[in-house]
């Protein structure tokens, strides 16, 4: 018998981002449709210092971590 969490799980893991993202309203999809812009701006952008909005807009930077020590 397989738990209903894990068959959850696994196809939550194996989903990708589809442009009818933006138009559904559940929570996966939207969550899908704001990385994907985010990682879509990031590119376009060449930003070399990568910030994400937070939901009232205000930018956060990604720290990025440092190979050097």
């Amino acid at each position: 018998m397989v738990k209903k969490d894990n068959y959850n799980s696994e196809n939550i893991a194996g989903r990708y981002y589809e442009s009818e993202d933006y138009k559904r309203n559940d929570q996966l999809s939207s969550g899908l449709a704001t990385t994907h812009e985010q990682v879509s701006d990031a590119y376009m952008e060449d930003q070399s210092d990568p910030v994400i909005e937070d939901i009232v807009g205000v930018d956060i930077s990604i720290p990025r971590k440092s190979y050097d020590e």
